[in-house]
């Protein structure tokens, strides 16, 4: 073979490859597709969660164990098992509307508007943050601003803005794992710039085909304490769920 043919003939090979690998970074890098597999990893039709939330106080700790039951981002429904003061409480959500029924009183209020960002359990988490459920990509535009190394995990940092009314958050930074696609750390702020609250994610294991974080730790960033954390026990996907979960008669059963 002639020799000036067959060096041409690599360079041409080369060059093929390499578009290929630059393809698919460019794919990886394009803020759309991060948050799709994001999505993908995070978002389920149906779920069922076994979890242990800890509050951490200024002055002591204490954790309360629940079981959640959710499908889609219309319905979901809670009921704490631990401990002895908390346990027999039960949330239902239905589209925008909340109830929560209290063993205690043996009543039943239904939330809404401005109560929503009440605190849940005196935990840092709000009925706002336990109810919204739709994908990142439905809600948010993205930008890639940088890449960063957080747990000596590679990620890339997203700048999400939202794209519809009545979110939480119109703003959030999230450092997104570059090889199993979660996010690793968030950052949520408010319309005013203010940063609101602060959540790293670790413990990202395996679960039905999908990378998904066991341990969360939530931080409001406008209370004193050293935050909450959300522990994840047992989780299953797209699983059968009975229609009467979803009705206000479980409130009572």
């Amino acid at each position: 073979m002639n020799t000036l043919y067959f060096r041409i003939l690599l360079i041409g090979i080369a060059i093929y490859f390499q578009q290929g690998i630059d393809a698919q970074t460019t794919t990886a890098m394009d803020p759309v597709y991060i948050l799709e597999q994001v999505d993908a990893n995070m978002s389920a039709k149906n779920r069922i969660i076994h979890a242990k939330m800890t509050v951490h106080g200024r002055r002591k700790s204490r954790t309360i164990e629940s079981k959640s039951y959710s499908v889609g981002r219309l319905k979901s429904y809670s009921e704490y098992l631990a401990p002895a003061r908390e346990k027999g409480t039960k949330m239902l959500k239905l589209d925008n509307r909340l109830w929560i029924y209290a063993p205690s009183t043996d009543r039943t209020i239904q939330l809404s508007g401005h109560m929503l960002r009440q605190s849940v359990l005196g935990s840092d988490l709000s009925y706002e943050d336990m109810m919204e459920d739709r994908s990142l990509l439905e809600l948010y535009d993205a930008k890639l601003i940088g890449e960063e190394t957080v747990n000596g995990r590679e990620t890339w940092v997203l700048e999400l803005r939202a794209k519809v009314d009545g979110v939480s958050y119109t703003k959030r930074k999230s450092w997104i794992d570059q090889e199993r696609f979660v996010p690793l750390k968030e950052e949520l702020y408010a319309k005013s710039g203010q940063l609101l609250k602060m959540i790293e994610l670790s413990e990202v294991s395996r679960v039905d085909g999908r990378w998904f974080p066991q341990k969360m730790v939530y931080k409001d960033m406008l209370k004193k304490g050293k935050g909450t954390e959300f522990y994840i026990v047992s989780i299953q996907f797209n699983a059968s769920i009975p229609d009467h979960y979803f009705t206000k008669a479980i409130l009572k059963s």
